[in-house]
């Protein structure tokens, strides 16, 4: 299957939360004991890529070595998934992924992947439009560039989007 439903984002949105709130929990009380809190399951990202490229498996190893888990499914073209998404067409990258009912568009950090997780704001997902240099995943440091939160959850009115973090 290409693309998770709506309806499948913001089931897997409910059960991710849960799961961000105790690692954060168990973390900090790990940080506190010298221990590692390992009783938390990682947060679950589908990412959707094409086979070929190798700045999005950087990326994925950015996020995996962030906590997350991620299961990739290779698709030739990643477009259909971003139209059927609603990700609007300026902001899009070389792959898309789905966390705790949202989308996430290109080479966003995994720190504004989980401070999204935990703010929950009325927005469909997250975006690094095109390609940024110094983006995980690019590693080319010294360009600055911007993530942006976009849209209203599907079937509210859509909102224009607005800088989320400044990296």
């Amino acid at each position: 299957m290409i693309a998770a439903t709506d309806t499948q984002l913001m089931a897997t949105g409910r059960r991710d939360t849960l799961r961000l709130v105790l690692t954060v929990l168990l973390g900090a009380a790990g940080a506190a004991t010298g221990t590692v809190a390992a009783a938390a399951q990682a947060i679950r990202v589908e990412v959707w890529k094409d086979p070929s490229c190798g700045c999005c498996d950087g990326w994925i190893r950015h996020l995996r070595a962030a906590g997350f888990e991620v299961v990739v499914q290779e698709v030739v073209d990643v477009r259909p998934l971003k139209t059927a998404h609603e990700v609007p067409e300026e902001l899009w990258s070389c792959h898309t992924a789905a966390v705790g009912g949202y989308l996430v568009e290109g080479h966003v950090p995994a720190s504004d992947i989980y401070r999204l997780l935990a703010e929950r704001p009325a927005a469909r997902g997250l975006s690094a439009p095109g390609m940024p240099p110094s983006s995980p995943g690019m590693d080319m440091p010294g360009t600055p560039y911007e993530v942006v939160a976009f849209g209203a959850p599907k079937g509210k009115t859509p909102s224009s989007s607005w800088v989320w973090a400044r990296h």
